[in-house]
C-alpha cells in the first residue's frame, strides 16, 4: 500500500493541475495554489488584515446572505444546480473535501492509503465524528452513502464516474475499502464532490430533514423564501465563527441592491459591476473569479442549430471583449471551449481566438447554410442572474448585425432546470456551466452523445472517441496522453461550434462592513464557516 498524506493536492492525483485562475482582469499568468488564495483575497485582505473575530458576539452572531434561487434538493446525491451544491457544501462532507487552495483534505476520513495498482483505496474513519443529530458516524453509514452513489444499493450511479466503483467493504469499525474496476486519477476528486457526501444510513427523509457532518446544520426552510442554518458546535474541525445564517432567496436580480442597502441581507455573491457601483461605503466588494464557462448553449438537434455552419456564424458575429466591457467593465477571461483557466494544463487559451469577430464571414456562412436572410430564435435566460441577462442583451444586439434576431425569454431558475436542463425543451440558453470537481473529465463528460446531462444534445463521433481515449489513458495512468485527448475534446467543441463560448466570469462579492473572512475556492463553493464578525 502506498501512503498518502493528509493534505492532498489535486496535482498529486496525477491531475497535475497548475491552477491558473483567470482573475477579474483576465490575467492568465500561472500561479501556484498558495498564490491563488493571495490573489483572490487581496482586496479583502487590504480591508480586514487588522481586524479579528469579535469573540464576545459569537454566541448570538448572525448573518443574512442573499442567494439567487432556492435549493433544488436537500439530498446531496440528488442535487443538480451549482447554486444548490455550493450551499450544501456547508452541511455535508465526503470522506475528503476541497479547501480554498485547491487541496483535497481529510473530512469524514482521517487518512487513506492507495494500492500500487490504483484499484484499492483504504480509508480510516475519523475518531469521534458525529452527524448533526448527535449520532456517531459509522462505517455502515459510509458504505451506504458510497453504495448509493455507485448504484450498488439497487439504483443507478448518480453520475457515470461512480460506476467505476466495484465494491465497498467495511472489515472493521474504522476501515472502509473501496475497490475500483479501473484505476482513475480523478477518483479522489470525485469523492470530494457534494454528491458523494456521507449521510446517515437510517435517515430516509433527507429532503425535509438533511443531516450531515459539516460545520453548519439545517434548521428550517421556507420554500422560495429562505433556508436557516445553525453552527454545529460538535463539528470535528475548526468551528464556524457565526452562529446563525439565514439564506434569503433573491430571485429578482433587480432587488439585490435594495436588499443590501435596506439591511435585509448582509452579503451577496456574484453581483454585477453595475450593482457594485450602486453600493454605499457600508460595503466591501471582493473580487474573484467564478470558475465556469458562460456561453450561449445551443440545442444541437433543433434547427437551425443542427447546422454547424449556422453555429459557426453566430460565433463569428460575437465580440467577446465588447461583452466583457459592457457587462463587467472589461473584467473576466474570454474562453473558446468548455474549459476555464483554473484547469491549468487542460486549458487551451488559444481556442478563445478560434472565431475572431468577422461579420462578413458570418453572413457568408449563413448564406451557405440557407439562411441568407437570417432567422429568429428564442434564448432562454434565468431571471435571477443579472450577469447572464446583461450578457444576453449584448449578444442579441451583436447578432442583429448578421440579420439574426435573438428573442430573450427570462424564466425562473426552477423552470430552467425542469424545461431546459432536464427536458431539453429550448433552442438556445445563456448560462454558466461549472465543474463539480477540478477534473477535465467532469467538465467534458456532459458532451458525450450518451451523457445523461448532455442537455445541448451534442453528438459527435470524434468527440466520443477522444473522450473514451482520455478515460482509457487515465485508467492506464498515462496522464500525458489523457491530457492530450482531453485537449482534443476541447478543440472539437470549438471547431464544431458546439456553443457560442464567451467567458469565465469575474465574481464580485458584496459584504457589509463588520463581516469578513470570505474565501474564494477554485470551484463553485461558498464556505460560510470562514466568515466572522470584526471589531
Amino acid at each position: 500500500m502506498t501512503k498518502r498524506g493528509k493534505n492532498v493536492l489535486f496535482a498529486s492525483m496525477l491531475l497535475t493541475l497548475t491552477i491558473a485562475l483567470g482573475g477579474c482582469a483576465g490575467d492568465k499568468e500561472a500561479k501556484g495554489s498558495n498564490e491563488i488564495a493571495q490573489t483572490q483575497t487581496a482586496v479583502q485582505t487590504e480591508n480586514t488584515e487588522n481586524t479579528v473575530p469579535k469573540t464576545d458576539a459569537v454566541a448570538d452572531s448572525h448573518i443574512t446572505i442573499g442567494v439567487p434561487q432556492d435549493l433544488d434538493s436537500l439530498v446531496p446525491s440528488l442535487s443538480q444546480g451549482a447554486g444548490t451544491q455550493e450551499i450544501l457544501f456547508n452541511i455535508y462532507e465526503g470522506l475528503i473535501k476541497p479547501d480554498s487552495d485547491g487541496n483535497l483534505v481529510p473530512a469524514v476520513a482521517s487518512d487513506y492509503t492507495m494500492s500500487e495498482d490504483g484499484l484499492t483505496y483504504t480509508f480510516t474513519l475519523r475518531d469521534g465524528i458525529q452527524f448533526h443529530n448527535g449520532n456517531p458516524v459509522t462505517v455502515a453509514d459510509v458504505k451506504y452513502s458510497i453504495d448509493t452513489c455507485a448504484g450498488l444499493n439497487g439504483g443507478d450511479p448518480i453520475i457515470s464516474a461512480f460506476s467505476n466503483i466495484e465494491s465497498v467493504e467495511t472489515p472493521d469499525e474504522q476501515t472502509i475499502i473501496i475497490k475500483l474496476k479501473e484505476s482513475s486519477s480523478s477518483f479522489l476528486a470525485i469523492l470530494a464532490t457534494v454528491e458523494a457526501a456521507i449521510v446517515p444510513a437510517d435517515v430516509t427523509d433527507l429532503q425535509t430533514n438533511p443531516i450531515g457532518t459539516g460545520p453548519y446544520k439545517f434548521v428550517s426552510r421556507s420554500l422560495q423564501e429562505n433556508v436557516i442554518l445553525e453552527r454545529f458546535d460538535d463539528y470535528w474541525g475548526e468551528k464556524a465563527h457565526i452562529k446563525d445564517i439565514t439564506l434569503k432567496v433573491l430571485a429578482d436580480a433587480d432587488s439585490i441592491v435594495m436588499n443590501l442597502e435596506g439591511g435585509a441581507v448582509d452579503m451577496v455573491a456574484r453581483v454585477s459591476t453595475a450593482q457594485a457601483a450602486e453600493l454605499s461605503d457600508s460595503f466591501e466588494v471582493i473580487e474573484g473569479t467564478m470558475n465556469l464557462v458562460q456561453a450561449v448553449y445551443l440545442n444541437n438537434t433543433v434547427a437551425p442549430f443542427d447546422n454547424e455552419q449556422v453555429r459557426q456564424a453566430l460565433c463569428y458575429a460575437i465580440n467577446k471583449q465588447e461583452i466583457l466591457d459592457f457587462v463587467s467593465d472589461g473584467k473576466g477571461t474570454p474562453v473558446g471551449s468548455s474549459m476555464f483557466p483554473a484547469f491549468g494544463k487542460y486549458y487551451i487559451e488559444e481556442l478563445s481566438d478560434t472565431y475572431t469577430t468577422d461579420i462578413e464571414k458570418a453572413k457568408e456562412l449563413l448564406a451557405e447554410a440557407g439562411y441568407a436572410d437570417g432567422f429568429s430564435f428564442t434564448m432562454k435566460v434565468p431571471s435571477n442572474y443579472q450577469q447572464h441577462i446583461d450578457t444576453a442583451q449584448v449578444v442579441a444586439e451583436q447578432l442583429k448585425q448578421i440579420g439574426v434576431t435573438a428573442n430573450i425569454e427570462l424564466i425562473e431558475w426552477e423552470t430552467w432546470l425542469s424545461d431546459v436542463y432536464q427536458g431539453r425543451d429550448f433552442e438556445a440558453t445563456l448560462v454558466g456551466v461549472d465543474a463539480s470537481t477540478l477534473t477535465a473529465g467532469a467538465m467534458l463528460s456532459r458532451f458525450r452523445s450518451d451523457a445523461h446531462n448532455n442537455f445541448i444534445n451534442y453528438n459527435n463521433a470524434d468527440y466520443d472517441a477522444a473522450y473514451a481515449n482520455a478515460l482509457a489513458s487515465e485508467a492506464a495512468s498515462d496522464d500525458a496522453k489523457a491530457t492530450e485527448y482531453y485537449k482534443e475534446c476541447e478543440t472539437i467543441l470549438a471547431e464544431t461550434a458546439a456553443n457560442v463560448y464567451i467567458q469565465d466570469m469575474c465574481e464580485l462579492v458584496a459584504v457589509r462592513k463588520g463581516y469578513a473572512g470570505y474565501e474564494f475556492y477554485p470551484l463553485y463553493i461558498q464556505d460560510f464557516s470562514k466568515l466572522y464578525i470584526t471589531e
